[in-house]
């Protein structure tokens, strides 16, 4: 088991060291039509602006959660 083992380690170190030939073979070369084509520089995206709540919206939403817990406590009362 041992030496099936080391044979595809050096399978993959092999097949490893190909793929980094070729990349480095194909770096003096001129690119290719497609491979220009898929080369765009990414889109920059805008960082989005902080959303920020007014203190009314907080604890319009803080009330809300507090009535959802007590529901939720009084539920659990009375099946106990």
């Amino acid at each position: 088991m041992a030496i099936e083992n080391i044979l595809a380690e050096i399978d993959s170190e092999i097949a490893r060291l190909q793929r980094a030939r070729a990349l480095l073979a194909t770096l003096g070369s001129a690119p290719t039509k497609a491979e220009r084509k898929t080369k765009k520089a990414p889109a920059v995206a805008k960082p989005r602006k902080k959303r920020v709540l007014s203190a009314e919206a907080r604890k319009k939403i803080a009330d809300a959660q507090h009535r959802r817990w007590a529901a939720q406590k009084a539920k659990a009362k009375q099946k106990a």
